[in-house]
């Protein structure tokens, strides 16, 4: 007998990923904050929102997501915390995948295609200052997880 917790399709769940009914909470959530975005409104629980749009690494399927985003000399930096979750989220993938399929929506604004790039080193280490500094409470997720958090900068093409 088994206790694991299994997927739609049957298969066993990875542990540290969400079960259904959180999946369904964050489309919606998802959802909301992406009309919030069209509609001009620039912050969720503090933190500034874009929306991500990307292409799915299998699907192809253009994607949509809305995420925390840090100004930075003209730029946008990206927390790939997932939540503080054990692995990266699928967007990260998608952005990986197909950089150059990559655009920002900021609030009340049409979508920009940009470049992204995954930062490290000093740039990675300067960022995140910056990110610890602004948001806090990135930082605590930082330091509870058992991954560093990549950091994407998304410059305008």
């Amino acid at each position: 007998m088994s206790t694991g917790r299994r997927t739609t399709d049957g298969t066993a769940r990875v542990p540290g990923t969400p079960g259904r009914f959180s999946r369904w909470m964050q489309r919606r959530s998802n959802e909301r904050l992406v009309r919030k975005v069209r509609g001009g409104k620039a912050t969720f629980l503090g933190m500034d929102v874009l929306v991500l749009h990307t292409v799915g690494r299998r699907s192809g399927v253009p994607r949509e997501t809305p995420l925390m985003w840090l100004p930075d000399d003209g730029d946008a930096v990206l927390v790939v915390a997932s939540g503080g979750g054990s692995r990266n989220p699928d967007w990260h993938a998608n952005l990986t995948a197909h950089p150059d399929d990559v655009a920002v929506e900021l609030p009340g604004r049409a979508p920009v295609p940009v470049t992204a790039r995954v930062l490290d080193g000093a740039g990675r280490e300067r960022a995140w200052q910056r990110v610890a500094t602004a948001q806090p409470r990135i930082a605590r997720y930082q330091a509870k997880a058992d991954r560093q958090y990549p950091l994407v900068r998304l410059a305008p093409r």
